[in-house]
Formats: C-alpha cells, structure tokens, sequence
C-alpha cells in the first residue's frame, strides 16, 4: 500500500493550535440548533488516526439507545486491498444513504471509525437528504505518535498522520483551508460546491473533543453526549440543504 493511501493525507503538515478541553464547538461557529429531537440524524465522529474513533465508537454504543446504529466503512461493504480516496467517497455515500432508510424507523446513524472529514459527508450526493452532526476527535501530536507506535503503524508514514490531523483540526473551523486534501482524485459525484470557496461563518459549525487525554472510556462518553446533544438540538448540526440561501 502507498503511503497516500495507507496514511491519511497528502501535504505537508501546518502549525495551528487548538484550546484543550472538553467538548466545544469549533471556534469559527457556534450557533446552536434549535432545542427539539430530530426525526433522523448521521452523527459523523471524524479524526485522523490515532485519534481513537473505533475506539470511541465500541463504547459510546454500549452507552446508547438501539435507536442509534453504530458502523464504520467495513460494515457498509467490501474494503479493497488499497483503498482510494474515491473509493471512500463512495462508501461514504453508502452510509448517508443508510441514515436516510433509518428516517422511517425514527432512528439514527453513528458513523465513527474511519477517516472521514466533515466535508466529504457534505459533499456527497444524498447528504441534501438528512440532517449531519459532526464531532472531531482531536489528538496532539505527542500522543497520536504514542497510540501509532502501539499499533505498529510504519514510522515513515507519522508525518502524514500529523499532517492530516493538523488539516482536520483547520477544516473544523475554516471550510476554505486546503480544500484539495479531499478533493484531489474525488468521486466525480460529489458536490463540492455546496461547501468550497466558502468563508468561515456560524454556519460551519461543529464539535471538538481533544481525546489526548482522555481514556477510552471517557472519550466514548463525551461522544455518547454529543451524540445525545446533537439529536436534541444543543449541539452544532448542519440541516439539510444548510447551504442554500
């Protein structure tokens, strides 16, 4: 496998800073929902590696209700021995529009495990279709270096685990930074326009959690709150057709 596609990014890493803590909305928007449960909702756990999404996700779903389906891309369809940044495209299709067949039975759709930016869910065709949340596990450099080491990632690849998690922690508050990590070698089906070229503005919100240090469970616990808080209107959620005047 490539480091391109092995790892999770493709430029060189940038310096940004993010304030540690617990959960909070992402510094460019924090204009919350308003406070009602929705019908259906895909609540979408992003981060780079290391940043403990599987993780998260085996125990904020032991924490919630059968009415939340927890997956990740394995669960949704065959992974190919080298996936692409295309193929995901796809798959992340896939998982919108099983959040959209959950509409009809009142549940919701937790997509947590793999490397997925807030703005690829966005941006895929039916994601016009159903309301998105979405949280960012944020992890330092120091730490995601640690967890990496732990599982045996190849340490030629670290600097580009660094780079993009440095990318997610930008996309989170700033649509507009570096655009191209994801829409380089894209799905042709994807509508890039509905958040490209885009200012930074109440509109673009969502929420950070820094995992780095954190435990397992308790990262899966402030996700399990998240994912309560966002079905129930007191935390960030990009409606459907956000983008529209």
């Amino acid at each position: 496998m490539s480091p391109a596609a092995g790892a999770d990014w493709r430029f060189p890493a940038e310096t940004a800073v993010l304030p540690s803590g617990d959960c909070g909305a992402a510094e460019a928007g924090k204009t919350l929902a308003p406070a009602a449960t929705v019908a259906s909702m895909f609540l979408l756990v992003s981060g780079a590696s290391g940043s403990g999404k599987s993780t998260a996700r085996r125990h904020a779903a032991a924490l919630l209700p059968e009415s939340i389906e927890a997956v990740e891309l394995r669960d949704l369809g065959e992974v190919p021995a080298v996936p692409t940044v295309a193929w995901r495209q796809q798959q992340v299709e896939v998982a919108v529009r099983r959040a959209i067949e959950l509409v009809e039975q009142g549940r919701h759709l937790l997509f947590a495990g793999d490397p997925v930016p807030a703005g690829e869910v966005l941006a895929v065709p039916s994601a016009d279709q159903v309301d998105v949340a979405v949280c960012l596990l944020d992890v330092d450099q120091d730490t995601q270096s640690a967890r990496l080491d732990q599982r045996g990632d190849p340490p030629e690849h670290r600097h580009l685990h660094h780079g993009f998690a440095d990318w997610m922690r930008r996309h989170a508050s700033d649509p507009a930074h570096l655009p191209e990590a994801v829409t380089t070698d894209a799905w042709p089906q994807m509508r890039w326009h509905r958040w490209t070229g885009r200012d930074p503005g109440p509109e673009w919100a969502m929420t950070v959690i820094d995992t780095s240090p954190l435990t397992e469970a308790e990262v899966g616990a402030q996700v399990a709150a998240w994912c309560r808080d966002a079905i129930t209107g007191r935390a960030p959620v990009f409606r459907a057709g956000w983008w529209q005047p």
